[in-house]
């Protein structure tokens, strides 16, 4: 059968086996999963998957988990995050941002930076959050999204969520660019429109940039095209985290031979550890093996999560 006049095919990828953490600076106008779809065709990865999306409005940190990197993705996902958003007052929109369309306008009152720094201030610390329509959260298998483009509005249940820190970086008179330290789930569109409200009028996130997912600091992060200027498969893999990598911090054990043997079969391995605690398992050689669970007396490790390939398989 001959393809459509026009149409070329894709060269066909040979896919390859690649374990890290991709710190990729996804750009405005990307989808998440589009970034990550990019990344993957460039490494030539088998396996892939962000850790928590990114609107295509913002940019800034994604860390992409590559291969065996992907089983330690989840710890990635509840991680606390860091933003610096971009505020503008005086116009809602129907998605937070400024992709929706303008649905109500107000005036601005006159402000000084600190009476946008007091209402910062006051913000800080337990936040209770109603999730937006324009999110993929799900009601009944749909996004909402969906719903909310089909001009559907469903009530929604107001989350705990936590603002360790609001600074304020620049205002003048009609944009505020501040920074959020927020832990998982905050929705920083939601978020301006409050600090928007409490200022006496509306407002919406003209700019938005992921700065930091925990464990991980402020950079350095690789754009594609810094990326895409190399020309060999090692010297992008260079650009790449180890798995351990996204559990810095994590309390850490060490096992012999014979430990390492009871690991990969499965077996709980003797060791001496934080008692009860979940730790990061590396071998006598130095390699990490996975993640597990220390036994209530200290004395073995039991195996949670390996990312060696079980003895017998």
């Amino acid at each position: 059968m001959s393809r459509p006049a026009g149409r070329e095919l894709r060269p066909r990828v040979e896919w390859r086996e690649v374990d890290g953490i991709l710190l990729l600076d996804k750009p405005v106008g990307m989808s998440s999963n589009q970034a990550l779809q990019r990344a993957r065709r460039l490494f030539r990865a088998r396996k892939a998957g962000h850790t928590g999306s990114l609107d295509p409005l913002a940019s800034g940190m994604l860390p992409i988990c590559f291969g065996a990197a992907t089983k330690v993705s989840g710890f990635l996902l509840d991680s606390d995050k860091t933003y610096r958003a971009t505020l503008a007052l005086g116009a809602r929109t129907s998605t937070g941002d400024a992709e929706g369309e303008v649905v109500e306008r107000a005036d601005v009152p006159t402000l000084t930076a600190a009476d946008v720094e007091a209402v910062l201030s006051r913000l800080v610390g337990p936040y209770r959050q109603v999730p937006p329509m324009y999110s993929a959260l799900k009601r009944d298998g749909r996004p909402l999204y969906e719903l909310a483009r089909a001009g559907i509005e469903v009530e929604r249940e107001a989350r705990e969520l936590t603002l360790h820190r609001l600074g304020l970086v620049a205002f003048d008179g009609v944009s505020i660019e501040f920074d959020v330290h927020c832990s998982k789930g905050t929705y920083v569109r939601t978020l301006g429109e409050d600090v928007a409200r409490a200022l006496g009028t509306v407002g919406h996130l003209s700019a938005l940039r992921r700065l930091q997912v925990a464990p991980f600091g402020s950079g350095p992060v690789c754009s594609f095209e810094a990326l895409e200027g190399l020309t060999t498969e090692p010297e992008l893999d260079a650009c790449l985290l180890a798995p351990d990598a996204a559990l810095v911090g994590w309390p850490e054990v060490r096992l012999d031979a014979a430990g390492e043997t009871d690991l990969r079969h499965g077996r709980t391995a003797t060791c001496a550890g934080p008692a009860g605690a979940r730790v990061r398992i590396y071998g006598p050689d130095g390699r990490f093996l996975g993640l597990g669970s220390v036994r209530a007396d200290g004395a073995a490790v039991a195996p949670e999560r390996l990312l060696v390939t079980p003895a017998g398989t």
